[in-house]
């Protein structure tokens, strides 16, 4: 049975942000962490090459595959900020009033938080 490819790192979460290149995106990155620090109540950690992610669950399916997934993770893309496992879909009224970004599955993609709402209460 195949091991999860993204696992938590002992990579500074710190040096990871310093890295950005984009200005505007390094500076969001540091309101992202503290904000999604407060809500969850977990610290960061780098996983992978390029998740930011805030606490972890394990699984197991019947298949008897297994492994450690994140509750809460963004990554600082070159193109934008994803925030992954959002479970907006459930929400479109609040979603209309968090400004522009585009979605996935169950990401959101912004280019700067200055493009959202970061007030929107969730």
């Amino acid at each position: 049975m195949s091991e999860n490819k993204t696992k938590a790192t002992t990579t500074s979460v710190q040096a990871f942000s310093d890295a950005v290149e984009n200005e505007t995106r390094h500076d969001d990155s540091y309101v992202i962490l503290d904000f999604i620090q407060k809500i969850t109540g977990h610290s960061p950690v780098l996983w992978g090459t390029s998740l930011v992610g805030f606490g972890s669950y394990h699984y197991k399916y019947d298949t008897g595959r297994e492994g450690d997934m994140l509750l809460a993770v963004f990554s600082l893309r070159k193109q934008n900020i994803a925030i992954y496992n959002t479970g907006f879909m459930r929400y479109p009224k609040l979603m209309e009033r968090l400004g522009k970004y585009k979605s996935g599955k169950s990401c959101l993609y912004i280019n700067k938080l200055s493009d959202v709402n970061i007030r929107c209460p969730f």
